[in-house]
């Protein structure tokens, strides 16, 4: 799945998922180190699981970040996954 994230550097993120888990994980744009290691951190881990860890987290005075894109991304994923 390509999302395309709003109001954060990073213009994409590309999510591989194996049913609820994260295969792997790579964003467009952004701080390269840190969202290196937000990828590899969620690696193998429950969408849900990341969700909850991810959620809301802010940059700055943004309303959102990287990684609260990143849960965004993965609700709409599991959400889509649900509908099929």
């Amino acid at each position: 799945m390509k999302y395309k994230t709003k109001g954060t550097c990073s213009s994409y993120i590309d999510i591989d998922m194996d049913g609820d888990i994260i295969r792997s994980v790579s964003f467009t744009g952004g701080c390269n180190g840190n969202l290196q290691g937000i990828s590899r951190l969620v690696e193998g881990m429950k969408a849900e699981d990341a969700i909850l860890r991810l959620k809301g987290i802010r940059c700055g005075s943004k309303p959102t970040s990287c990684p609260d894109q990143l849960a965004a991304a993965l609700e709409a994923l599991l959400a889509q996954n649900q509908a099929v």
